[in-house]
């Protein structure tokens, strides 16, 4: 075996980013009092921070892009027959039933984001869309920001369930490569999956830029859309 480099940089640090937004939403919602504002601010950080993700599932390095890992009902089938197998060869980046939970949970923290844009605690603080929503849809938001976070919990908990599953049983480690970004292929590689695998760096500079356009998309969204009103005198 030979460790390649898969995981680009941008990549690992928005999974570890995002397991400590996910954290501190969690925290700042049902553990501290008087919380709240920090629970906003913390949704705007990972709205952005899913926004970033979407940019660079298109423009990323080869293993974070989404043609890579999302595949058809063909595939997922194919490799759910040998999830069992012991001795399967161990996929380069994420594999196609992994591939759609990465989706599974982009979409769920997305709809988590963007309905908290509507929500309020009843006191001082609304979120900056509320005053633009009818009633019924802040009856939709405040069900689909909860119905998400609960849905998104479960999802966590398979997820860790297959890190410990391909650890233990399939004898493939799943975290100490989107802690290194470097993961242990056959050396041989190219006659195994047909051609060499990794890449050879991770970007950074295109990163940089598409973390600015998250960033003006979220401020666009919480300071510059809303009225006035709903974003001044509740934030600032």
């Amino acid at each position: 075996m030979k460790k390649r480099l898969i995981w680009d940089l941008p990549t690992r640090l928005f999974h570890w980013l995002l397991v400590l937004s996910i954290l501190a939403q969690y925290i700042t919602a049902d553990l501290l009092d008087d919380a709240v504002q920090w629970h906003f601010y913390i949704g705007y950080f990972t709205l952005g921070l899913i926004i970033f993700r979407l940019l660079w599932g298109m423009v990323g390095p080869k293993y974070a892009k989404f043609s890579q890992f999302v595949k058809g009902p063909r595939d997922v089938f194919e490799y759910a027959k040998t999830l069992f197998d012991r001795d399967s060869l161990p996929s380069v980046g994420h594999n196609p039933l992994g591939g759609w939970f990465v989706v599974v949970m982009i979409v769920l923290v997305l709809v988590q984001a963007v309905s908290g844009l509507f929500m309020t605690d009843d006191i001082f603080l609304d979120g900056p869309l509320r005053r633009m929503a009818t009633d019924n849809v802040l009856t939709i938001m405040n069900t689909l920001h909860h119905v998400a976070f609960d849905t998104l919990l479960y999802v966590i908990i398979l997820h860790i369930g297959a890190s410990i599953f391909y650890g233990i049983y399939k004898r493939q480690q799943l975290l100490p490569p989107m802690i290194s970004g470097k993961k242990p292929l056959p050396v041989d590689d190219e006659q195994y999956y047909g051609e060499t695998q990794g890449i050879r760096h991770s970007h950074i500079g295109r990163a940089i830029i598409i973390a600015l356009i998250a960033a003006a998309s979220v401020y666009i969204i919480v300071e510059v859309f809303p009225p006035s009103s709903s974003a001044t005198q509740y934030y600032y």
